[in-house]
């Protein structure tokens, strides 16, 4: 995102002029034109300016004449590629985006293809015994299983980093040095990789009491080691801190169908009947961001999963992110082989 894209606002009242050098100033080639709460009205581009003394319209008169009225936008919320494929396919060079019509922010070509990074930790569960998936485990820990050629967890691991993360805290406790020695200390993918070893399994939400207390203060994410997904995590982070969250939960749609007719029923009598119902539910996709202040407050060696750990914030601003991007929970082997055709479709491998 442009650093100094407020500096390129404009009342409809400005003059062509007055906005033909705030241009010529910022070097973006577009002004954006918004009204007393920010709300975006038009944009005017260097172009539009052009074919304006073209036409000989007068330098004095209010760039409202001129703008252009309908511009692409985006939501702040948008994914970068998204944003990238957009600015592509209608040949911009910037987009401003909004927040329920309210101007935020401008993505130009330069900051959106520029690689971002970001400072906030990211602790990967890699202690789980795999027992659904043996005999795959027996001698081998479920995140270094291989789909598509490389170990679960490297795969999570290099679309963090292609996000731009570089902090990374792995938990072990099965086979903990065969995931030692495949990672060691990130160095061979550019990053930082550190351990915390839990002695009796402690659950998702007790791992967090072994993190180190001198981490930054920046949200923590949280993720299974053991999941294939698309999420756009920096979508995620925005979404976080947009709402000042203290946590959020990525959460998919579930649903399932009865397979028989459905009775509602008063005492004998019948209410009405429903075919084949079908339920819909958001379920867990094992996905989170937490604050500093939740981490601080799991105590060393407690025993307890992140649902029930994040139970006791509901009423302190848990919220829930839900995406429609790819997710597997690569939990039995059925899961498994699922996943070998899945990552060679989605080109997990080649991003």
């Amino acid at each position: 995102m442009s650093n100094n894209w407020k500096n390129i606002l404009i009342s409809p009242n400005h003059t062509i002029q007055e906005v033909l050098k705030i241009i010529d100033s910022e070097a973006l080639q577009l002004s954006l034109v918004v009204d007393a709460d920010n709300r975006l009205l038009g944009t005017v581009t260097d172009g539009d300016i052009r074919r304006a003394l073209i036409k000989n319209i007068s330098l004095s008169q209010p760039i409202s004449e001129i703008m252009f009225t309908s511009p692409t936008v985006v939501e702040v919320t948008t994914p970068r590629a998204k944003v990238l494929e957009l600015m592509n396919a209608r040949k911009l060079h910037s987009i401003p985006i909004i927040d329920n019509g309210v101007v935020v922010g401008l993505e130009t070509i330069h900051s959106v293809t520029q690689k971002k990074k970001h400072d906030n930790p990211v602790f990967l569960m890699a202690g789980g015994f795999g027992k659904r998936l043996r005999p795959l485990t027996n001698s081998c820990p479920k995140p270094l299983l291989k789909v598509g050629g490389k170990p679960i967890l490297e795969t999570v691991l290099l679309q963090f980093i292609k996000s731009g993360f570089h902090q990374f805290y792995i938990s072990t406790h099965y086979l903990p040095e065969m995931i030692r020695e495949y990672f060691g200390d990130g160095s061979n993918w550019g990053i930082s990789i550190n351990y915390v070893h839990e002695d009796e399994p402690l659950g998702t939400g007790g791992a967090l009491g072994l993190l180190p207390t001198n981490l930054n203060d920046l949200p923590i994410i949280v993720m299974n080691g053991d999941v294939l997904t698309k999420v756009d995590i920096e979508a995620l982070l925005t979404f976080h801190n947009k709402h000042k969250a203290n946590a959020t939960i990525c959460v998919r749609e579930y649903e399932y169908q009865v397979p028989f007719g459905v009775i509602e029923s008063e005492g004998h009598a019948i209410k009405s009947m429903i075919e084949k119902p079908v339920h819909r539910y958001h379920v867990n996709a094992g996905i989170y961001v937490v604050n500093r202040q939740i981490v601080n407050e799991v105590n060393t060696n407690e025993v307890i999963d992140m649902p029930t750990l994040l139970e006791r914030y509901l009423d302190k601003g848990v919220l829930m992110f839900p995406f429609h991007d790819y997710w597997l929970d690569i939990g039995r082997i059925d899961d498994f082989k699922r996943a070998q055709i899945d990552i060679e479709n989605l080109d997990f491998q080649n991003e």
